[in-house]
């Protein structure tokens, strides 16, 4: 009964749900071999900042971040096949909406993955993720609850095909939202109901690599600041007095930049060092 109450609160909310499913499916097998989407600190506000090593792996993000007080967000992405070296199962390339507490402990992320590691191929993929007191859990599992039989975590995505990515705090839990259809939701019982509103929002890519190594591309590999690069827009916020105004900057601009930055929208990618 949860599930269909939660259902009807997000069509009335939302307008979203083309048919809400009577039953929940059974969620996806966690991972605890693939490294965790990491939402970049306070520090990379400034540009050119480097790698950011912590959590096992040296990461680089493009980035764009508001801070206000909101129900969730949304943006539209699209979907990349960015490049990773031969066989290395702890590097990932990957773009995603995160909404944080104040002091980033609490997280809820959404996005889509290229991880040969957690996936076994170097296709995009549908990804969940959440953070409890600053305490990693694990892709697409770890309280997740599913709910849509046709859009699951973890699924394959079609490189080039874009789609919009949301996150909604609604009844207490926080819903995701894959191309407008509910995915699942994440009970605010992993919280001990005390998350219920964000106050950082960030959309990214994000590469994850070993030190020293910076060969894995962003987006489809070419700069942000290029014709034909990868993008994120139409960025939305739910329920915030404020208007949506993203601040962009690059960790390692020389590898990954952004281009054609608006309030709302930017490109980004990069080819890293070169092919892997």
């Amino acid at each position: 009964m949860r599930i269909r109450r939660n259902a009807a609160a997000l069509a009335a909310a939302l307008g979203l749900l083309t048919a809400a499913p009577a039953t929940a499916s059974t969620p996806a097998t966690a991972t605890t071999t693939a490294l965790a989407p990491v939402v970049p600190s306070a520090a990379p506000l400034a540009d050119g900042t480097g790698p950011i090593c912590w959590f096992g792996a040296c990461y680089d993000y493009v980035s764009g971040r508001q801070q206000t007080d909101a129900a969730g967000a949304s943006i539209r992405m699209l979907q990349s096949s960015p490049t990773l070296k031969s066989g290395d199962t702890d590097a990932h390339s990957l773009q995603e909406l995160a909404v944080q507490s104040t002091d980033r402990k609490s997280t809820v992320e959404v996005g889509w993955t290229v991880d040969y590691g957690l996936n076994g191929d170097l296709l995009p993929h549908l990804f969940v993720y959440h953070w409890v007191d600053g305490k990693e859990s694990c892709y697409n599992a770890c309280g997740f609850v599913q709910v849509s039989p046709v859009y699951t975590a973890g699924m394959a995505l079609q490189p080039g095909d874009a789609a919009r990515f949301g996150i909604r705090n609604l009844a207490g839990d926080w819903w995701i939202f894959y191309d407008q259809h509910a995915v699942g939701y994440f009970p605010g019982s992993l919280w001990n109901g005390t998350y219920t509103r964000t106050q950082v929002i960030s959309a990214f890519g994000e590469v994850a690599h070993g030190t020293g190594s910076t060969c894995e591309s962003m987006g489809d590999g070419r700069f942000g600041s290029a014709p034909g690069s990868g993008w994120i827009r139409d960025f939305q916020l739910f329920g915030s007095a404020d208007d949506a105004h993203l601040t962009v900057t690059s960790t390692s601009p020389a590898l990954y930049d952004a281009g054609r930055v608006t309030p709302t929208s930017f490109h980004l990618g990069g080819p890293g060092t070169g092919p892997c």
